[in-house]
């Protein structure tokens, strides 16, 4: 699309748009639809599959599909509401796609959401000339644990295959059979594996994928879309909560396009059945002998401060990562102002220095030159950020793994991705800057950089970790999860709890303390460009959240703190948000400004990140799956996402082991054995073996790979 203007004239309105915009965009800025079905910008160029969008253009003879057609200057245009030859066309396309399309909107998951209805009742005929039988076929067909496919309803607009060749480039759907016996399936019929495969069921515009998950559990008229964030990694996607009776039943994309261009992980999309989990836990729980004894909650309270005051100063604070920015103040000036107890456990730094180079992730799709920096696989820590990179290698973007700096300097628009371990931020942020790049840290948690900057807020700087520690509290599931907490409270004298489920915490904490879901909060989330985004409560938790109980608890020590998030969020944007309103954090947040490098108060730069070390054998590197953690393992349509059993190497390493892609092959370490396939990577180092954090157990970091 060039910057000429150009007249066009749709229905006798005229409209001046940039020369080459699409025709359907075209006709939209002069106030007139031309309906579609196959049709959707974020696939990419139009493919005229479902002539739906048949309009009349002066000086050719036929119909022609309005959403391949671009605009040029002089061009006039009749669509169906000004062309009785258009409406006709438009008429007939519908008869022929309803010809065999079963008629049971009311038991269909898609009845009054549907654009077949909708652009049937506005542009179809009135009834049917048809009379014979319609044709049928098995349905439904289930694709995977999470899709249902019923082929009597799918008109073949082929978005589903599209999005799965062309956006998240998996291959995994097709298109068998030609003409009238032709259908979607899936590749050798295998269940359709891939990060991103629940974006189908809202591309089709027809009941034919639908969500296994949602499938027969609400109506539109009985359900409330809730506009929040995603809490599940660090992107922070735009989401809509779908709630009936105070239940969430779904997850739609709300689409930031700066964000995450309108698509979502299957991870944020499903894993919202943790919140009906059997282990979670509804009431307050006080360790007894033998088992744990529900306690009332004045009775919790009684119990919490008894066990806060016998600890005095001698306190360690283990954050998650998946707190809003409110409570982790709150929590922190509870403990730091009320108790005198200034340790905590952080889930992980993000460097401000990344600051000076902050850009929207949108920024990614639009380079010349992506390069990715660190071990861990980018699509496992924020699988967003692995489709904007996507997107840019189809633009013709160069991706590279690892640093070119003459390329990178030469690029007019270089992007560096560092998906490495969280002290790297300042060394990226340095490297950009020289290179003229912009850069993305990718954490591991959700609100990592939120949390810190709510903690640092909230008292004086950090002391060292008492010892021995007389009170270990563990906020979150994420945090109880970990290892290292997990060590740490065994050899704490007490520990106090708050987590979502039970099996988390039990036998270690002494006092456990219901926790609440991303989906049942209110407040602020900061993602992984330090855009401050919104969290709404779409869903009533079984008790009360965590800002409420902590204010009932800092009263009890004289410590003046809000239990709403609002107030809370002012006293907190005094110190790092420069003042600015709750209020002002929309539905669809602003990215801040740069700030100046020399505003910027980052740590020591020093060295780049390191590429693999020299040394015997192999440097291993695990990773934390996608689809891991409290959350997901509670969520059985998710578990067939798990990743498989293998070991992934370089392509040189390969070649120097001669070791042939998909072998079995043993990984060895200090007399440790496990089998893994091996598994060709572009994005792995020389030198180096990845492996999912679950099938590494006990292998030491340098490890030997033998066919």
């Amino acid at each position: 699309m060039s910057s000429e203007i150009v007249t066009v004239t749709v229905d006798g309105v005229e409209v001046q748009v940039p020369k080459g915009l699409g025709l359907v965009e075209t006709a939209a800025a002069a106030g007139i639809e031309i309906p579609v079905f196959c049709y959707e910008p974020r696939l990419g160029p139009p493919i005229g599959a479902c002539r739906m969008c048949l309009v009349e253009v002066e000086g050719m003879p036929k119909l022609q599909a309005g959403c391949t057609m671009t605009a040029q200057d002089g061009m006039v245009v009749k669509t169906a509401a000004a062309s009785e030859k258009a409406a006709d066309g438009q008429e007939a396309t519908l008869e022929f796609i309803l010809v065999n399309h079963p008629l049971d909107c009311p038991i269909c998951d898609k009845g009054g959401e549907c654009p077949l209805q909708d652009l049937t009742f506005r542009w179809g005929p009135g009834n049917t000339r048809m009379r014979f039988p319609k044709r049928t076929l098995d349905k439904p067909i289930p694709i995977s644990p999470l899709i249902a496919l019923d082929r009597e309803r799918c008109i073949l607009c082929y978005r589903c295959t599209r999005f799965s060749e062309e956006v998240a480039e998996d291959g995994h759907l097709i298109a068998k059979n030609r003409g009238a016996l032709s259908v979607i399936a899936t590749f050798e019929d295998e269940p359709y594996r891939g990060r991103f495969s629940g974006n189908v069921i809202e591309l089709c515009p027809v009941g034919a994928l639908t969500s296994a998950t949602y499938r027969f559990d609400a109506r539109p008229w009985e359900i409330q879309n809730v506009p929040t964030v995603c809490g599940m990694c660090p992107v922070g996607c735009n989401i809509s909560a779908t709630t009936r009776e105070g239940r969430v039943r779904r997850i739609l994309s709300r689409n930031h396009p700066e964000v995450d261009g309108g698509w979502l992980c299957d991870k944020g999309r499903f894993a919202y059945g943790h919140l009906q989990a059997q282990d979670r836990v509804l009431d307050p729980l006080r360790r007894g002998r033998p088992r744990y004894e529900e306690l009332a909650w004045e009775d919790a309270l009684d119990e919490a401060e008894r066990l806060l005051r016998a600890a005095g100063n001698r306190i360690v604070t283990a954050l998650s990562g998946s707190e809003t920015v409110e409570m982790a103040y709150a929590l922190g000036k509870f403990v730091r102002q009320g108790l005198g107890a200034h340790c905590a456990v952080l889930p992980e730094v993000v460097d401000d220095s990344l600051d000076a180079v902050r850009a929207p992730l949108s920024t990614i799709g639009r380079a010349d030159v992506v390069a990715i920096l660190g071990d861990e696989p980018v699509a496992e820590r924020a699988p967003i950020v692995d489709l904007w990179i996507r997107l840019a290698r189809r633009n013709g973007a160069e991706i590279l793994y690892g640093v070119d700096e003459e390329r990178l300097r030469a690029a007019e628009r270089g992007v560096l991705v560092w998906s490495g371990g969280d002290d790297g931020g300042a060394q990226v942020a340095a490297l950009a800057q020289s290179l003229g790049c912009t850069a993305f840290h990718l954490p591991q948690t959700a609100n990592g950089r939120g949390v810190a900057d709510a903690w640092a807020a909230a008292g004086d700087e950090e002391a060292e970790n008492p010892e021995p520690i007389s009170l270990l509290i563990i906020s979150g599931d994420e945090a109880a999860a970990d290892p290292n907490v997990r060590a740490m409270a065994e050899q704490a004298e007490s520990v106090l709890a708050i987590t979502m489920f039970r099996r988390l915490v039990a036998p270690l904490a002494d006092l456990i303390l219901p926790g609440t879901s991303y989906l049942e909060r209110d407040g602020t989330y900061v993602n992984l460009e330090g855009r401050l985004q919104r969290l709404r409560r779409a869903s009533i938790p079984p008790a009360p959240d965590e800002l409420a109980v902590m204010a009932r608890l800092a009263q009890r020590f004289g410590v003046e703190l809000s239990p709403y998030p609002s107030q809370v969020f002012e006293e907190v944007s005094e110190i790092v948000y420069g003042g600015r309103p709750y209020g002002e954090v929309g539905e669809e947040a602003e990215l801040p400004e740069s700030v100046p490098a020399g505003q910027v108060q980052g740590s020591d730069p020093g060295t780049r990140p390191e590429e693999a070390g020299d040394g015997e054998g192999l440097r291993l590197v695990t990773y934390r799956p996608l689809f891991s953690g409290p959350a997901v393992e509670r969520v059985p349509e998710l578990q067939f996402q798990r990743p498989e059993p293998e070991v992934e190497l370089s392509r040189s390493d390969v070649e120097r082991l001669g070791i042939r892609n998909g072998q079995q092959v043993n990984v060895r370490s200090n007399g440790t054995s496990v089998s893994l396939r091996a598994r060709l990577a572009e994005d792995v180092a020389a030198g180096v073996a990845r492996i999912a954090e679950e099938h590494a157990g006990g292998l030491e970091p340098r490890v030997e790979v033998v066919p």
